[in-house]
């Protein structure tokens, strides 16, 4: 499973930790303050510990993830096996800048911002670039530095990217995990479009062409603040859901009572859920938007995703939908991830009014 820590055969207890203060390998023994074991990867998962040796799947920003193993002891690292050969000269990859920034509420939220990146190309003097911003699903996840072409094929292609940790998030604390209780909806939505005010102010972003994109339950988080916020200029949605309550009726056992913490229990709290639907508000979304779904998706079905599609055609929004056959909740194989990628690369082209220099099937947006 997703671990980040293991005990080890003499009951020590070994933790990979993130916060605002960076990655963090702790040893925790029972009458020993927690060791720090130094290591260069930025991020571990799946860590399992067995007589010393950890081992575990590491992220970096600029190479492939891999299963590594680290001697507890001594600290020594060894890369056993790399999940893709494929190199990329570090000169064309964005390095991540975890940022903090003020939020509703005279609260504190964090991000991982990455800048155009392109030695090969240079922006128009005095232009700030064009923003995507990034909400990842869970939602009670965390935005991952680990390498991501798919992130880095905005930012060398001139965009910023800001890879949201909202209220919510793991790895910043107890007090703010439980900042989301009860307040999905509400606090991701708020430190999304405030992150990108931020930014905006900052000089970072220019704040007529920002996006929002997230999949599943950051596709949610998109849907809602393009309801419930006037901050970006346009928005996409992965497999994210449109309709909370109708999604208490087919969500999966695993998850079947996460919405009580996340939104209340229900049916006692059946208004709050309509109340932070983006179906229910729908009309009141005024940008281009591009919806992509799998439609074999069994966790958030295609009825969601037509939902939203069908009150974007209502009220003469331009859009566009892309269903990928075969494909259930996130898209597994190569040709569809490419063509979704390149679709919405395509879409913010034509929403924010310029050219790609890439060579691909243009996307249709109706009513652009």
């Amino acid at each position: 499973g997703l671990s980040e820590y293991d005990i080890d055969s003499d009951g020590t207890v070994v933790a990979f930790a993130h916060g605002p203060e960076g990655a963090r390998l702790l040893a925790l023994g029972s009458s020993e303050a927690p060791r720090e074991i130094a290591f260069t990867e930025n991020g571990l998962t799946y860590v399992r510990v067995s007589d010393g040796t950890l081992t575990a799947i590491a992220g970096a920003f600029t190479r492939p993830s891999a299963l590594v193993r680290i001697d507890l002891a001594g600290g020594a690292e060894e890369r056993l096996r790399e999940a893709s050969s494929l190199t990329v000269d570090p000169a064309y990859l964005a390095r991540p800048e975890l940022i903090s920034f003020p939020t509703s509420g005279g609260r504190t939220a964090y991000a991982w911002y990455y800048p155009p990146t392109n030695p090969d190309a240079v922006a128009p003097e005095g232009e700030a670039p064009p923003l995507v911003v990034m909400s990842h699903g869970g939602p009670t996840s965390q935005a991952r530095t680990s390498l991501s072409l798919d992130r880095q094929a905005f930012t060398s292609r001139g965009f910023a990217v800001v890879d949201v940790d909202y209220g919510g998030s793991t790895g910043y604390g107890r007090a703010f995990r439980d900042q989301l209780r009860e307040q999905w909806g509400v606090v991701d939505v708020e430190d999304c479009s405030a992150v990108a005010t931020w930014l905006a102010e900052q000089g970072h972003a220019d704040s007529e062409r920002m996006a929002i994109r997230g999949g599943s339950a950051g596709g949610y988080t998109t849907l809602a603040t393009l309801c419930f916020k006037d901050v970006f200029s346009a928005g996409t949605s992965f497999y994210g859901l449109g309709d909370l309550e109708a999604f208490t009726d087919i969500t999966h056992k695993f998850e079947s009572r996460y919405m009580d913490v996340l939104i209340g229990p229900y049916p006692e709290m059946a208004e709050r859920y309509r109340e932070r639907s983006p179906d229910h508000y729908s009309d009141r979304i005024g940008c281009p938007v591009l919806v992509m779904q799998g439609a074999d998706d069994k966790i958030v079905p295609p009825s969601q995703a037509e939902g939203i599609v069908r009150a974007l055609q209502r009220n003469g929004l331009p859009h566009a939908y892309i269903l990928f056959e075969g494909e259930g909740h996130g898209f597994r194989m190569a040709a569809n991830q490419r063509r979704a990628l390149e679709a919405e690369l395509s879409f913010y082209a034509q929403v924010f009014g310029f050219e790609l220099a890439d060579e691909f099937a243009p996307l249709e947006v109706s009513g652009l």
